[in-house]
């Protein structure tokens, strides 16, 4: 018992990393997804579950029916004016650090429904951190987009928990993402 002054090597079972990347790894190993389906791409959602596509190989199989349990919640479907406001009281009641991921044409950009009842993209609501197109987006798309925000995830520091303002989009091209920087700078 006591300070070891010698110069012995430590034992075999010293793991020496930084808070960073401990907090990330639990971060990104157990996120429970907050179980929030909208229309079509619901059921995309729930087929990430089954055995085929097997989603808690990534850390994030319990989907939570409150906000207040969950620190990512999967906007999957179309988002109208009505429904934004209680997408917005949802977001504010998870707690930090959260992640969005808007899954689907209808909620990354309103999607076919150019209407006043549809919002033009989740992102109007809520910071989104990860965009998956499709309409409906397959499972592997999800699955992909998961992994996009695990990374995303492993890249935070612990003065820097909220989400970033650089989204990541799955599938796109350097004229998708140039289209998407046209159309950001037409909202504002």
């Amino acid at each position: 018992m006591g300070v070891n002054t010698t110069t012995e090597q430590p034992e075999a079972n010293v793991l020496t990393t930084t808070y960073d990347k401990i907090f990330n790894w639990a971060r990104r190993s157990a996120l429970w997804p907050m179980q929030f389906g909208l229309a079509c791409c619901a059921i995309e959602m729930m087929a990430v579950l089954d055995p085929r596509h097997d989603m808690s190989r990534f850390g994030a199989e319990v989907f939570r029916a409150t906000p207040r349990q969950s620190d990512l919640m999967i906007v999957a479907g179309t988002v109208t004016e009505k429904m934004a406001p209680i997408v917005r009281r949802l977001w504010d009641q998870m707690p930090e650090p959260k992640w969005a991921l808007a899954m689907g044409a209808c909620a990354t950009c309103g999607g076919p429904y150019r209407t006043y009842a549809v919002t033009q993209g989740v992102d109007r609501v809520i910071p989104v951190d990860v965009y998956v197109p499709g309409c409906p987006p397959r499972p592997e798309a999800l699955m992909w987009g998961l992994l996009h925000l695990q990374r995303k995830i492993d890249r935070m520091t612990r003065g820097r928990v909220t989400t970033s303002s650089e989204p990541v989009v799955i599938g796109a091209t350097s004229a998708d993402v140039a289209n998407m920087a046209r159309v950001k700078e037409a909202r504002s």
